[in-house]
C-alpha cells in the first residue's frame, strides 16, 4: 500500500500523535515533526540518520507566528521577509526559550521560514504548533522533489507522504543570519543572491562549516548520489578518463553528441537558470537509479542561481 495520499486531515492527526510525515514545499519535501515533541523531532534525525549536531529548519504558517518563534528580528531580516515570505528563504535569528535546545543543536539561534507551497501551509493553519522539516531523505543523500523520491527512501519508515505534486524550486532554500548586524548567507539555495542583495545591499557568504554548523546544508559533502559523481568546467575531457564505463551526463543545456555516453540528461535545453534548478534534484535520482559507474556533472555559470546549483554539485562529488 502506498504512502503517498493527499490527505490533510489524515496528516494532522499522525503529526499530533507525534508521528512523522514527509511535507511538500516549493523548494524540497520534509520529513516533518512537531517541533515541541522531543519524540518526533529525535525520530527525524533517527529515522534521517542525520548528527544531532545539524540543527533544523522551523515552518511557520505566516510571519506573525515568528515572535512566537524567536527574541529578536532585525530589520533588515524584516525587509526581507516582507519581501520573500512565503517563499524559499530561511533566516537564522535569536530563539525564544521555549524553542528546543534538540532543534537548534544547542545554539542560541534557530532557523525559520514560511514555505511558499499551499498544501502545507494550510496544514500548518491546521496545527496548534510549527513544524521541524529538514529534507526527506537519508542524512546526505540527493534531496527528494517527489513524493515518489521519499516513499522509495522511507516507505517502511513513515506513515504518509503528503501528496503535493513536484516541488516548483527543486533545490534547498536560501539560509540568511546576522552576525554583529553584518547578514550573512549560510546556505546557497532557490533564492538567488542577486535578489537578495536587491533589499539589503551586499551580503557575506560563509556556506561551509564542518564543525558545529550555523546551519543546515554547510557540510562538504552533502546532496549526494550513491553512483561515484564528478564535477568539471571541461565535461568532454572528462569523458575521456572514463571510456569502457556506463557513464551518465548531467549538462545545462548543450547536448553532447558522444557515442560513449550511456544517457544524458540537459536540465534547460533554454538555458534558463530557474529551470535547471527544478530539475536538478530529478535528474540526480534519475541517473542514480540507472545502473550507471559514473555520473559527469558540467559547471554552470557561476551567477544568479549558477551559484547554488554549482554549490549542490560540489557537495554531492566531494570526497575527503
Amino acid at each position: 500500500m502506498s504512502i503517498i495520499s493527499k490527505d490533510i486531515s489524515k496528516a494532522v492527526a499522525l503529526l499530533k500523535a507525534d508521528k512523522l510525515v514527509a511535507i511538500p514545499t516549493e523548494t524540497v519535501y520534509g520529513l516533518a515533526g512537531n517541533i515541541y515533541s522531543e519524540k518526533a523531532i529525535k525520530s527525524i534525525f533517527e529515522t534521517k540518520k542525520r548528527p544531532f549536531f545539524n540543527p533544523l529548519i522551523v515552518h511557520i504558517a505566516s510571519v506573525k507566528q515568528l515572535e512566537d518563534i524567536v527574541s529578536h528580528v532585525p530589520e533588515k531580516a524584516k525587509l526581507l521577509a516582507k519581501a520573500f515570505w512565503p517563499g524559499a528563504m530561511t533566516l537564522v535569528l535569536k530563539k525564544q526559550s521555549i524553542i528546543p535546545d534538540l532543534i537548534t543543536a544547542g545554539k542560541d539561534t534557530v532557523a525559520v521560514r514560511v514555505p511558499n507551497h499551499p498544501i502545507t501551509l494550510k496544514l500548518l493553519r491546521q496545527l496548534p504548533f510549527p513544524l521541524a522539516a529538514p529534507s526527506a531523505n537519508p542524512f546526505g543523500s540527493i534531496s527528494p522533489t517527489k513524493p515518489e523520491h521519499v516513499a522509495r527512501y522511507f516507505k517502511n519508515d513513515i506513515d504518509q507522504v503528503l501528496d503535493g505534486g513536484v516541488c516548483s524550486s527543486g533545490i534547498e532554500s536560501t539560509i540568511i543570519g546576522f552576525e554583529n548586524d553584518e547578514l550573512i548567507i549560510y546556505r546557497l539555495g532557490a533564492l538567488a543572491i542577486e535578489d537578495i542583495e536587491a533589499v539589503v545591499g551586499k551580503v557575506t557568504i560563509k556556506n561551509s562549516k564542518e564543525i558545529s554548523p550555523d546551519a543546515p546544508g554547510m557540510l562538504d559533502r552533502h546532496y549526494a548520489p550513491s553512483t561515484q559523481t564528478f564535477l568539471t568546467d571541461t565535461i568532454l575531457e572528462e569523458i575521456k578518463k572514463h571510456i569502457g564505463k556506463r557513464i551518465g551526463i548531467l549538462v545545462f543545456k548543450s547536448d553532447l553528441k558522444q557515442p560513449t555516453i550511456t544517457t544524458q540528461i540537459i536540465l534547460s535545453k533554454d538555458g534558463d537558470m530557474v529551470e535547471a534548478a527544478s530539475k536538478l534534484y530529478d535528474a540526480m535520482h534519475d541517473l542514480d537509479h540507472q545502473n550507471l559507474d559514473v555520473i559527469i556533472a558540467e559547471r554552470f555559470p557561476d551567477f544568479g542561481l549558477g551559484k547554488s546549483i554549482n554549490d549542490r554539485l560540489q557537495r554531492a562529488t566531494f570526497s575527503s
